[in-house]
């Protein structure tokens, strides 16, 4: 089997990257549209409102956990490939 290339290496981490940004995008997207489905209604937007603030905290901890995860593992595969692993 072929070592991977520098090359292959940043597109799989672009790839990843854009993968978890969507996944990001489309969890804030729904929590908006639950929120306006639910607007009408005093005492569920209330509680739609603070569920949705919980909801973006949590989607965007996880993406940047997620996105330091991914580059720290990038990095341990650039030096492996480059030869600079020490």
């Amino acid at each position: 089997m072929a070592e991977p290339t520098y090359s292959d290496i940043q597109k799989a981490v672009r790839v990843e990257k854009l993968r978890i940004w969507f996944a990001w995008i489309c969890g804030n997207v729904i929590l908006l549209i639950i929120a306006n489905g639910t607007k009408d209604i005093h005492v569920v937007s209330v509680i739609t409102q603070v569920l949705l603030t919980v909801g973006f905290l949590a989607l965007t901890v996880a993406l940047f956990r997620m996105t330091g995860a991914l580059n720290r593992k990038a990095a341990t595969a650039r030096r492996q490939v480059l030869g600079d692993d020490l």
